[in-house]
């Protein structure tokens, strides 16, 4: 009798366990990082490296995986952006799409990506662009895509820094918002601004330039900023100086997209 007690519990929980997991409870957010229409390749070994989790040198965003992963995230890296693997991604990260310099046959954003990106986050999906500076950057069909959002990245090159004079890269007068809690001073290197229309709004602006923005549009959210920005050389202090809070600026950046991703 005792036995069958036993077991009828173990067959209650098992239910109870599959039904959570079934509806979601136990499901972890899955964080996507483009690596089609940023491909750059290493020229002495030919593997992908630039703004990719795996890169652990200046150029990547291991650090930044690491956070998301601390906070109990999954990260990928996505090939191609098949609307059968956005539906399975809570957040989707495109950064520096390529140019003919850095990629002798970049990967445009086309039309069927902007249509499929734009329906997947009307469906709830959190997009976070990090785009570059003018020379550095595919603005044309990237803003393709953008301008669904109301969003237009300039062909411009703000916050120039002359060697080390970090101090030229420095934002200070931060607003109220999620993004700059705690955080008193940033760095922004060589980056874009962006016009800005419909229901997309200014999260940073500087002498009138819009520098950060973000649109919550249809279940979903967007989330734009004109440089690469947290990658490993400028997240922590190898290079910056303690001043700089790139690092808990980042961590916030994580913090709000994870936050959205419980909304949908």
């Amino acid at each position: 009798m005792e036995r069958e007690k036993v077991f009828k519990r173990i067959v209650f929980i098992s239910l109870v366990i599959s039904v959570l997991t079934f509806t979601g409870l136990f499901s972890q957010p899955v964080v996507g990082l483009d690596n089609w229409f940023n491909h750059e390749t290493d020229a002495r070994t030919g593997s992908p490296f630039h703004y990719l989790w795996t890169d652990s040198a200046f150029s990547g965003y291991s650090r930044w995986g690491a956070i998301f992963t601390s906070r109990g995230a999954k990260i990928f890296t996505i090939a191609k952006p098949y609307p059968a693997f956005l539906k399975k991604l809570s957040i989707y990260i495109i950064v520096d799409p390529d140019t003919t310099t850095e990629s002798p046959k970049p990967n445009y954003i086309l039309s069927d990506d902007v249509a499929s990106i734009k329906k997947w986050v009307e469906d709830g999906g959190i997009l976070a662009v990090l785009a570059n500076d003018g020379p550095n950057c595919e603005f044309t069909h990237l803003n393709m895509l953008m301008s669904q959002f109301g969003m237009r990245f300039n062909h411009v090159t703000l916050h120039q820094v002359t060697g080390d004079d970090f101090e030229m890269g420095a934002s200070t007068n931060l607003p109220d918002h999620p993004l700059f809690k705690g955080v008193k001073k940033i760095y922004l290197k060589d980056i874009s601004d962006i016009n800005l229309s419909g229901r997309a709004k200014s999260i940073l602006t500087e002498n009138g330039k819009v520098i950060i923005a973000e649109n919550k549009f249809g279940k979903g959210y967007v989330f734009a900023i004109g440089d690469p920005w947290i990658y490993n050389e400028y997240i922590d202090h190898d290079r910056l100086p303690a001043s700089f809070d790139n690092r808990k600026a980042a961590e916030n950046l994580t913090d709000m997209l994870l936050s959205y991703t419980k909304k949908k």
